[in-house]
């Protein structure tokens, strides 16, 4: 709607998780790095955790583009809330298997015959569980943990990266024997005010425009207002430039941000 009044060639502050506006802070590098370490040497599991926002699912899907199809068969289970019934059959699913059968027995079996499948193919296998906070019962993380015995004498068969809001981490605490195999584990936080001026700087930019929109007057508003969530950044921004294109201002400045703030 804006987009070419601003010289946009597409609007920059969606809040969806696209992974050509992930914006490699030093803790989202840091994060994306962690992952990878874990699925290249062949570490288990790894834990990342995040405040309401802060892009783990955009870094997810970064992750996951770092992930050849050649070399590694992946898995993205977003919505965990199953009973544990249900939840290997989820799994089953998201890499092509079936999903139905003569049980649990059963829907272990055909896993297991994938994850050797894929090592003789000298692929390694990656199962993602996003909103992991979202499991409904205990014993979801009981089947994860019999996932993870799925492995060689000298390496795990399966690579799982569990993501969630910071209360995951208090759910896996609370299973000790699943807590025990999580090998890699961190935590993104909120951008700090020079990381937020440069997070809108850059979606600004991938979104095609070079010319500076936002004055630094406007540019501190919105850090003060969000306190560097994504998200919310996301949606402050967005509201600045429709402000802006219905006002016919040059520039996103702190009058256009107060009257943006007015309107969510």
């Amino acid at each position: 709607m804006y987009e070419a009044y601003w010289g946009l060639a597409r609007s920059p502050f969606q809040n969806v998780p696209d992974p050509a506006f992930f914006f490699p802070s030093s803790q989202h590098r840091e994060g994306l790095a962690r992952l990878l370490y874990t699925v290249r040497y062949g570490k288990g599991a790894a834990l990342l955790t995040g405040t309401v926002g802060s892009g783990k699912t955009t870094l997810a899907r970064a992750f996951i583009l770092q992930l050849s199809q050649a070399r590694y068969d992946v898995g993205l289970v977003t919505n965990p809330a199953l009973p544990h019934a249900e939840f290997l059959a989820e799994v089953n699913q998201q890499f092509g298997l079936p999903a139905s059968g003569n049980g649990k027995v059963d829907l272990l079996h055909r896993f297991n015959e994938r994850l050797v499948e894929n090592r003789r193919k000298d692929r390694d296998t990656v199962l993602i569980v996003d909103e992991g906070q979202a499991i409904l019962e205990r014993e979801v993380f009981e089947e994860l943990r019999l996932l993870l015995n799925f492995q060689l004498n000298d390496r795990f068969l399966l690579t799982l990266v569990l993501m969630g809001q910071p209360e995951l981490a208090e759910m896996v605490a609370g299973v000790e024997q699943f807590a025990q195999r999580i090998a890699i584990r961190f935590h993104l936080k909120a951008l700090d005010g020079k990381e937020t001026r440069e997070y809108i700087v850059f979606r600004l930019q991938r979104a095609g425009t070079e010319r500076p929109l936002f004055t630094e007057e406007a540019l501190d508003l919105v850090w003060e207002r969000t306190q560097g969530v994504p998200r919310v950044i996301n949606t402050l921004c967005d509201a600045c430039l429709l402000e802006g294109f219905a006002s016919k201002a040059p520039v996103v400045d702190g009058r256009v941000v107060q009257r943006a703030l007015l309107s969510l």
